[in-house]
């Protein structure tokens, strides 16, 4: 396993207290007998236990959840990345186990925070299940445990947020416990980089904290990469993902230019694409979706302005992308248009609702707007999907449908996540008009084929 060790050379202080606590944190991470905790088992804790597990240690996970906890506890991954050939053993082998009882803390060495992190209406971070974590780990903190947030958050959330917490019961950082930050990198659904060989940044309140928190990542994980504090690290997450989101942006302002000027923008970027250097290909689409992209970069706006500096690259790609569903929509409205066709009372239908391919991933998905939108106007929308079977979109459940029965009776097919394994061919030849914001039907010349 690799780690980089700049940060990991500074000589410890006041070894009468804190040497005491790090050498046997220090000793139980090496000899994988600490015990392991995760606090939150989602697409990025889940990944994370079982890693741990996998690499030796005894690990616990907590959920407020207990639906979730006993579906764990049966050895039956809902986590489609981790397969239940692999879950399943580690389970069974006593490896993995969870539990709703958070004075379980008590026990452990190690607990990692996995809590979503979302936005409010308002656009500013709503910090409350981070909240009520770091609170539950306080009531039960005790000397000699290591603390690691990584929900995607602002700048200063581990130091200001969750270390005074984490002190008031008089515990010294760096001394009696220890606090990071490493920021999640889970990209669901991707076979190349999953959480073991996705480099893992670590930064921490001391350089103790650091050195203890990278060495602990370097158990489990190929590579982990620490930086100076909590706050470069926080800000690592929200540049990643600032950098796809603005460029993101930029991409689908391109394809609305290019729709006025009848330009296909699929040909323009594949062309650009070719030269060997200064450029990065990025594609346009029906919106942003995920808990991280659409999100994320709002923190850091959210943070900027209250440094006193307007984030407008942010806000213009936010505005941009958040209007993509609405431009899918006038597509779709203009395409039935010139079949001499209303919106109100049409068939549409959906083909795909995830928030990108080969997942069934529907946080922050543009086609629940594409859908909600379509249904002001009067539409009638169904949906297929092989990931996602059913839907709750406002107060209505929506089922997805048989495929090919469906596109052949719809008055307008609509591609909006391009799923691998589905036949496209079938799509073509059985629809009577497909709007496509994916590309996915690139190839083929048809004149009831519409892209975005």
């Amino acid at each position: 396993m690799k780690v980089d060790t700049f940060l990991i050379s500074e000589k410890l202080e006041s070894p009468a207290v804190e040497e005491t606590a790090f050498a046997s944190l220090k000793q139980k991470i090496q000899s994988k007998t600490a015990r392991v905790g995760v606090l939150g088992l989602g697409y990025v804790g889940l990944p994370l236990a079982v890693e741990f597990a996998r690499a030796g240690f005894d690990v616990t996970g907590i959920d407020v959840q207990q639906e979730k906890v006993d579906l764990f506890n049966t050895g039956h991954s809902y986590i489609k990345d981790v397969p239940d050939s692999v879950f399943d053993p580690l389970v069974k082998g006593g490896k993995l186990r969870a539990t709703t009882d958070f004075s379980v803390i008590r026990e452990l060495d190690t607990i990692d925070i996995c809590v979503p992190t979302p936005l409010r209406k308002t656009k500013d971070p709503d910090m409350s299940f981070v909240v009520a974590a770091t609170d539950a780990i306080a009531q039960f903190l005790h000397p000699g445990l290591l603390v690691m947030l990584e929900s995607t958050t602002y700048p200063g959330t581990t130091d200001e947020l969750v270390l005074p917490k984490l002190r008031a019961k008089g515990l010294e950082v760096g001394k009696d416990f220890f606090l990071c930050f490493s920021p999640e990198r889970v990209d669901p659904g991707n076979a190349k980089f999953q959480t073991n060989n996705i480099p893992k940044v670590v930064g921490g309140i001391t350089p103790a904290c650091t050195e203890i928190g990278a060495l602990f990542y370097q158990q489990a994980l190929e590579t982990v990469v620490p930086v100076s504090s909590t706050r470069v690290a926080e800000m690592v997450k929200l540049l990643e993902n600032t950098f796809r989101m603005i460029n993101i942006g930029l991409v689908n302002e391109l394809a609305l230019m290019c729709d006025r000027m009848k330009i296909d923008v699929w040909e323009v970027i594949d062309a650009a694409a070719t030269k060997p250097f200064g450029f990065m290909p990025f594609y346009p689409g029906p919106g942003l979706g995920g808990h991280c992209i659409p999100i994320d970069p709002f923190y850091l706006s959210w943070k900027s302005k209250e440094a006193g500096i307007e984030a407008r690259f942010i806000e213009l790609a936010g505005y941009i992308n958040g209007r993509m569903p609405e431009f899918v929509v006038e597509k779709i409205q203009n395409a039935l248009n010139d079949q001499s066709k209303p919106v109100r009372g049409s068939h549409i239908h959906i083909l795909g609702t995830a928030y990108k391919r080969n997942i069934d991933d529907v946080r922050e998905s543009p086609a629940l707007d594409i859908i909600v939108l379509l249904q002001r106007m009067g539409g009638n929308v169904t949906y297929s999907d092989p990931f996602v079977k059913s839907l709750q979109v406002n107060s209505q459940k929506m089922e997805t449908q048989d495929m090919l029965m469906s596109v052949g009776t719809a008055d307008c097919v609509v591609i909006v996540t391009d799923h691998s394994g589905v036949d496209y061919a079938s799509v073509v030849a059985n629809s009577k008009l497909i709007v496509d914001t994916r590309n996915a039907l690139k190839g083929y010349r048809s004149e009831n084929i519409v892209r975005l």
